[in-house]
Formats: structure tokens, C-alpha cells, sequence
């Protein structure tokens, strides 16, 4: 009897997990360096998890190195895997627009190169047009254009490990206590 009632129990439990990732959605985007793009989104209530990798560009696996060299037309970006009955896609983008500059072009502070251009990469048509509009809304905040890509995404490459979790394994960094820490105090997420 314990062991069919526990059975049972798993068998629910994978039931729940199932119908929760059925529930999730994807956000991949790009605003500078990925490791500040994901220590600001790890932050956000309803944010379930955060992948660096790359988006964009036209080869097939690129490394960290290749990406960097400019060569392969991949932008470092962060797949946001998020519940969208805890935060829309809406208040993800509000969160995207306020914490880089989308106003310069292939640029995000020191950090210069098309790898680090802003982007929005869609997973549907649905958040092409809120990504559109929310563009729109956005522009209202800053004196010059903006100049961020909306388009959909082809396909996602996940980094090399050692840029997972970057922010909070590295803390004493010089980048991030000079770039990511300053950026999350500016949130409010710090």
C-alpha cells in the first residue's frame, strides 16, 4: 500500500512539473554582455531561469571566442525562461528596455562590437508585436533613437558553462563589481 501511495505521489508530482513547464515561456535577449543581461533577469519574480548563449548569427555552434571576433554574426544574449502568471512578457521587455542603453548601436558601455548589439528575438507572432510595441512605448524615454533588433529567432546556443551563473560566482570581479553590481543598484535589484 505505501509503495502504490507513493508511486502515486511521484507520478502526480511529475504530472505538476509537467503542466508548469507547459505553462512557461521564452524571452531571448540582447543588451550588451550576457553576464549582466543575466544577473539583472535572475532577479525578476516569476523568472524561472536564465541561459547565456548566443542568437543571430549564421554559424552553427559557435564558441565564446568566435562570437567575440565578430566573425560569426551572433549576438550574446539570455533565454529567460519565465511564468507568464507571475510576469508578462511586457514587464520583461519594461525590465530590458531600463537596464541597458538601446540607443547605440552595436555598443554597450565598454563593451563595443556587434556581439553586443541590443536585440529582441521572437519566439512567435504574438511577442514580435508586443516587442514591437513596446519598442514603440520605450522610444518615449530617450533623446536619441532607438536602434534595437526585433526578429525572430532562429535558433539558440547555449555558452560554454563557466558563463553560467557569472555574477554570482564572480562578485569580486572587476567587471562585475565595476559594470554588472552598478547596473543592479540602478534596478534595484541589489
Amino acid at each position: 500500500m505505501f509503495t502504490l501511495s507513493l508511486a502515486v505521489m511521484m507520478l502526480f508530482g511529475l504530472q505538476q512539473k509537467g503542466k508548469e513547464a507547459e505553462r512557461l515561456e521564452h524571452a531571448t535577449l540582447g543588451a550588451g554582455c550576457f553576464w549582466c543581461v543575466e544577473a539583472v533577469f535572475q532577479r525578476i519574480d516569476g523568472v524561472k531561469s536564465v541561459e547565456p548563449g548566443y542568437a543571430g548569427g549564421a554559424k552553427e555552434n559557435p564558441t565564446y571566442k568566435e562570437v567575440c571576433a565578430g566573425t560569426t554574426g551572433h549576438a550574446e544574449v539570455a533565454r529567460i525562461t519565465f511564468d507568464p502568471a507571475k510576469v508578462s512578457f511586457d514587464k520583461i521587455l519594461e525590465v530590458f528596455w531600463a537596464a541597458h542603453d538601446p540607443t547605440t548601436m552595436n555598443r554597450q558601455g565598454a563593451d563595443v562590437g556587434t556581439q553586443y548589439r541590443s536585440a529582441i528575438f521572437y519566439q512567435n507572432d504574438a511577442q514580435k508585436h508586443i516587442a514591437e510595441k513596446s519598442r514603440k512605448a520605450a522610444q518615449k524615454e530617450f533623446d536619441s533613437p532607438i536602434v534595437t533588433e526585433i526578429q525572430p529567432l532562429t535558433k539558440f546556443y547555449v555558452a560554454e558553462d563557466y558563463h553560467h551563473n557569472y555574477y554570482n560566482n564572480n562578485k569580486m570581479q572587476p567587471y562585475c563589481q565595476f559594470v554588472i553590481r552598478p547596473k543592479l543598484k540602478k534596478l534595484k535589484l541589489e
